[in-house]
């Protein structure tokens, strides 16, 4: 790269690139600055798109909602454009790299684009900016605790794919620190920008008469066909190992620490052999986690942070079962840990007990003494089946389609009509934890075409969504006059743009 070429890069470009490096160092660094610049041009949730034509256009919005980093990312190099504003709203700018940076961040997936890809990404740029002017003007409030968590989130999405932060930090040739720092701009801008258009499309509401209106519009040949899906719960219960086999696991656990501190063997070995956490075992044992975490066992994390570096934790017990810790290393609430996880054997003496336990609950559901979501709460020892009632979640929220199911549930599935509930069968979890659970069919559909009477929640989520979109578009066209705007002279040309040209040159002439 030219050195003349160099000089004229955006300062984030500038901030990663240094001339001379590997070629895998740049490809990295142009995927976190094409990651950055499409997360700073999206709203960040699942949903529907955010303008009205977007139902049209959902591959660009669907990208910039789903944009990660992957190796398939890295695949080919590309070159890094000089740069320049292309677009301001308010005091706001928005740089050519962003919109490139998608447009490559796209291509490198693999996605056809149309030839007004750029225009589309300017255009959902504008209205990010535009909302997030209009959230600043409403002192929407957005927390510096929520943005850390989303970033924290995604930093550790990023060393999950690269195995560690060093080597995260050796090929992105900043901290993590640094880029935490990097991120917070387009982070706060995304919550900002979610805040108020949920503030301006909270209040649309639909009635029965508007989704039949919005159904019947839709011609037949364009109605969706779909698979066979049902509606299925279960109610889990973990029996309780003998002491004698908890006792086991503790002894095989302080075996283990003797084994390390006393220098025969290190940690990652023994996890590699022993660990019962198919999660780590490849890995030997080695996780890296931040105090804030939600998605860990708690009593596990406090011990992990309660270590000094080097230490190996005694055995103690969290809901997976039992394990030591080793804390490898740690920087404020970020540490690198390994552990072995053993897990007590069940016999079939305490899994004839989970028997006779579901046995009695069936017997309560068939006779109709208790509803199925009490029995959930009261008896199964699956936590994040409770909140929902015991129901699995899907896509499309509780219906499944049978791929979605497990080998053993689909065949339990087949003896079942709806509305009934299975015998108590024995099966292993994720984990390999055995267990004993009771499978509750709600409801199974055909495979159809669309239509109000089997799909009505389906319908009426679209047809609320294009209101919703409808809305926002409306909110655009009587809120962006009011506000500064440029266009650059290369994009007065999209049709996307405009409205958003007429008001910049408006502006021009006051």
């Amino acid at each position: 790269m030219r050195s003349s070429t160099y000089e004229k890069l955006s300062p984030r470009a500038t901030a990663f690139y240094k001339p001379g490096e590997p070629t895998e160092n740049v490809l990295l660094k142009n995927t976190i600055l094409a990651w950055q610049a499409a997360h700073t041009l999206n709203f960040g949730h699942p949903g529907p798109n955010l303008f009205c034509d977007y139902m049209k256009k959902s591959f660009l919005f669907l990208f910039l909602l789903g944009t990660c980093l992957s190796y398939t990312a890295f695949a080919q190099p590309q070159k890094v454009m000089a740069d320049k504003i292309i677009a301001i709203v308010g005091d706001k700018a928005i740089l050519r790299s962003d919109i490139e940076n998608s447009i490559l961040d796209m291509q490198r997936q693999g996605m056809e684009l149309p030839p007004n890809a750029r225009c589309m990404t300017l255009e959902q740029a504008l209205g990010i900016k535009a909302l997030v002017l209009q959230a600043e003007k409403d002192s929407i409030i957005v927390t510096d605790e929520e943005v850390e968590t989303d970033i924290d989130n995604q930093i550790r999405f990023f060393i999950s794919q690269y195995g560690s932060k060093d080597e995260l930090e050796r090929v992105a040739g900043k901290s993590v620190y640094q880029l935490k720092e990097d991120f917070k701009e387009g982070f706060r801008d995304r919550k900002l920008a979610t805040s108020m258009r949920n503030k301006i499309v909270d209040v649309v509401k639909i009635t029965p008469y508007e989704v039949r209106a919005y159904f019947e519009k839709i011609p037949v040949d364009s109605l969706p066909l779909y698979e066979s899906e049902v509606e299925i719960g279960q109610i889990v219960t973990y029996p309780k190992a003998s002491r004698d086999a908890e006792e086991y696991c503790i002894e095989q656990l302080n075996d283990y620490k003797k084994q390390i501190e006393t220098g025969k063997k290190d940690f990652a070995s023994l996890a590699a052999l022993y660990t019962e956490d198919p999660g780590s075992k490849e890995r030997g044992g080695m996780y890296e986690i931040n105090r804030n975490q939600k998605d860990l066992d708690p009593t596990w994390l406090a011990k992990a942070f309660s270590l000094k570096e080097g230490q190996v934790s005694n055995p103690f017990k969290s809901r997976f079962g039992y394990h030591i810790i080793q804390l490898v290393s740690r920087a404020g609430d970020d540490a690198v840990v390994r552990h072995i996880l053993k897990i007590p054997q069940v016999t079939q003496v305490e899994m004839k007990t989970g028997f006779q336990k579901l046995d009695s609950v069936r017997a309560k559901l068939i006779a109709g003494t208790m509803d199925f979501g009490t029995a959930v709460s009261k008896y199964s020892d699956d936590e994040a089946s409770k909140f929902t009632g015991g129901m699995l979640q899907g896509r499309e929220g509780s219906f499944l389609t049978i791929d979605q199911l497990d080998k053993d549930m689909v065949a339990m599935m087949r003896d079942l009509e709806p509305g009934q509930y299975s015998q108590p069968v024995e099966f292993s979890d994720e984990r390999g934890k055995k267990s004993v659970r009771v499978v509750y069919l709600k409801t199974r559909t055909a495979p159809h075409r669309e239509n109000l009477k089997d799909d009505y929640n389906k319908v009426a989520q679209r047809a609320l969504e294009q209101k919703k979109d409808a809305a926002l578009e409306q909110w655009f066209d009587n809120k962006i006059k009011d506000y500064f705007i440029r266009i650059d002279d290369e994009f007065k040309g999209c049709d996307e743009l405009k409205k958003w040209v007429l008001v910049s040159e408006a502006n021009k002439k006051n």
